[in-house]
């Protein structure tokens, strides 16, 4: 009874192992589906290879080199981080870099042209419309948002 038990559990271990590395693994047929998923003839051979292989007492990273020394790299949904896929893997850190980079400049360039123009004044240059706009956005006071006490008493007055 209890060797029986053991080969349940054994099988069990092989069908949980068999099935993780077959979701980890594209069908070469299909493309979008894993193996686990698909039901192309490549699909159906590559889960009893998988199982085969587990089998015979090798480890999931040896099953996923196997794998991806006979079909290559695409077969496998995660590829590995390496000289080839560097800009794959870094382009995003890139873009967001890129981005910050161009705020920043933009920014560093609006408070400059707001001292240059500062500089200006006190040494009497006149400033363009466009220079005296600016001038007056950066000087004046926002509008008061929400609700203050003046405008609860209009409010007030008026009903």
């Amino acid at each position: 009874m209890e060797n029986k038990d053991d080969e349940v559990k054994k099988a069990q271990v092989v069908e949980a192992r068999a099935r993780n590395i077959s979701h980890n693994v594209r069908c070469t047929e299909c493309g979008s589906q894993s193996i686990e998923d698909s039901q192309a003839d490549i699909a159906i051979l590559l889960r009893k290879l998988i199982r085969d292989e587990i089998r015979s007492g090798k480890s999931d990273k040896e099953i996923y080199k196997k794998l991806e020394e006979d079909y290559g790299e695409t077969v496998l949904y995660a590829p590995k981080f390496d000289l080839q896929t560097a800009a794959l893997w870094l382009s995003p850190l890139l873009v967001a870099g890129a981005a910050a980079g161009i705020w920043a400049y933009n920014k560093h360039r609006q408070n400059t042209n707001v001292h240059i123009m500062a500089l200006n004044l006190v040494r009497g240059v006149p400033l363009t419309p466009k220079e005296k706009e600016t001038m007056l956005d950066l000087l004046t006071p926002p509008p008061p948002q929400g609700v203050t006490p003046s405008s609860l008493w209009s409010r007030w007055r008026g009903q």
